[in-house]
């Protein structure tokens, strides 16, 4: 088989990750999270993810109806490391709302044209209208953390971007939009298994890019990047939600359960809901680098 990258990340395991990851990866038992400092053991049990997932989907339904009816607005912003799982937290909230309401954004590199705007002013087209939930994977704070690590910024226009984004989220949420911030985090030999996983099989190439590949030697410049932004972009208007995503599972329920919790809709079942566990989603204090 043709790996993608001329097996680049199989390269970086056996040549470069850390001793402690190759051997966690090496160590590794099905169903035992690697992470030593994840606050469970074991990823949850499959039916009972299925079942309270069920349950949790049959609210966002409701809550899309509500959102339709009111003419809310809804804006998701999911961040995270790479192979965080944002990509499978948005399909389970989407798997069961009508696609017309719930979009997915997830830009491309900007143009030439792009280049040249206010940096907020390619991501504004796409908020939601009246009645629309949509999902940012990945958004505007590209500028805070990959665009610094690869020196894809100027230092004066991530200076200007910190200023400007907590105003312009505020903007955003005194004008009605509802407005949550999930940072997904995951541990480095989690992270790299995922990678590998990927590739190697044909259905999940597509997910990796050399921004991935190259990103792997740059974990320790991720997290200062990470830390500083979540400290300087957390703010009363639009808090982050950490979430801690070595299980998958755990990540994908806390996520919705955050989302229904945090608005009124008709209808509204909070025992099907349930509970936030707290050792896994959280505020900034939250994040593990």
């Amino acid at each position: 088989m043709q790996l993608p990258f001329d097996g680049a990340i199989s390269d970086f395991y056996k040549n470069e990750a850390p001793k402690d990851v190759r051997e966690a990866i090496e160590g590794r038992k099905k169903g035992r999270i690697m992470n030593p400092d994840y606050p469970h053991k074991k990823t949850m049990d499959k039916d009972t993810y299925e079942d309270t997932l069920e349950k949790l989907q049959i609210e966002l339904v409701k809550l899309q109806a509500w959102v339709k009816d009111s003419g809310a607005r809804i804006a998701m912003v999911f961040e995270g490391r790479d192979a965080a799982g944002k990509g499978g937290t948005i399909k389970r909230f989407r798997e069961n709302l009508n696609p017309r309401g719930a979009r997915v954004v997830a830009l491309s590199k900007p143009t030439e044209t792009e280049q040249t705007q206010w940096y907020f002013q390619r991501y504004i087209a796409h908020l939601p209208a009246g009645g629309e939930m949509v999902f940012f994977d990945r958004s505007w704070y590209n500028r805070g953390v990959v665009e610094k690590v690869f020196g894809f910024c100027t230092d004066d226009q991530r200076r200007l971007f910190y200023h400007q984004v907590n105003p312009f989220e505020a903007a955003l949420v005194a004008d009605g939009v509802k407005l949550f911030k999930f940072w997904l985090n995951v541990g480095r030999a989690e992270q790299l298994q995922r990678f590998l996983d990927r590739e190697t099989d044909p259905l999940k190439q597509w997910k990796l890019s050399w921004i991935d590949v190259k990103g792997l030697s740059k974990w320790d410049a991720y997290s200062d990047a990470i830390q500083e932004t979540l400290t300087r972009t957390n703010s009363n208007d639009a808090p982050w939600t950490v979430i801690r995503s070595d299980d998958k599972k755990r990540a994908r329920l806390a996520a919705i359960r955050t989302l229904l919790h945090g608005i009124d809709y008709d209808r509204k079942d909070s025992d099907a809901i349930g509970d936030i566990d707290d050792q896994v989603c959280g505020g900034p204090d939250l994040w593990d680098a």
